[in-house]
């Protein structure tokens, strides 16, 4: 049976885990699943954690300071692996499932589409601010992407325009567009962390 080591500014306890396929809510609101109290850098719905075939699984439900996972930053569901560790607030939840010790490395179902080097560049631009680590770090602005490549906004505005067709990213998304495209980019294998290091190819 999988359980959470929650360390937190209450302090420190065990969460045990139902593995029968439970979903379970968590934050600080009183009708949260799983409570986080004292943790006011905790959104009042931060995440869910679901058991999905053999392993546990998180999402981050928009909340304001995001979820990290292992050190990064996570907008999707992210599988959890034995002793993953979740960072939300000032609260740290390590998952303990002997059962699903991970290691293994599997083949992206969905391959990034095929892209342009000016729309790689976009995309680097974009996802730049990722690399830092920290909590509620979102993705490059339209202006922002625009002064790293030396061109105007209508043109990045252009660019991100095609490349949320090619991922898939509707127009339904609104605002989170650009952070759904980082995150589609980033687990699609079409940027790197590796890429964020580099600036934009001539």
């Amino acid at each position: 049976m999988a359980t959470l080591e929650r360390f937190g500014p209450m302090g420190h306890d065990l969460v045990v885990l139902d593995d029968s396929g439970a979903r379970l809510s968590v934050g600080t609101s009183s009708d949260n699943d799983l409570v986080i109290d004292g943790d006011m850098a905790v959104s009042r719905v931060h995440l869910m954690l679901e058991r999905v075939g053999p392993a546990w699984c998180v999402t981050d439900v928009g909340s304001t300071n995001g979820t990290m996972v292992n050190g990064e930053r996570h907008f999707g569901t992210h599988t959890l692996f034995d002793r993953d560790e979740i960072v939300i607030g000032r609260t740290r939840l390590v998952m303990r499932d002997p059962a699903n010790p991970g290691g293994t490395s599997t083949e992206p179902l969905r391959p990034a589409p095929r892209i342009t080097t000016r729309e790689r560049d976009v995309l680097k631009a974009l996802c730049k601010p990722l690399r830092s680590g920290r909590a509620f770090t979102p993705p490059a602005s339209v202006r922002i992407i625009a002064d790293a490549l030396y061109v105007g906004q209508p043109a990045i505005k252009q660019h991100l325009e095609h490349l949320y067709d090619k991922f898939g990213v509707h127009q339904s998304a609104g605002e989170s567009r650009r952070v759904m495209l980082a995150n589609e980019a980033i687990q699609r294998g079409a940027i790197t962390m590796k890429d964020l290091e580099d600036g934009p190819e001539d």
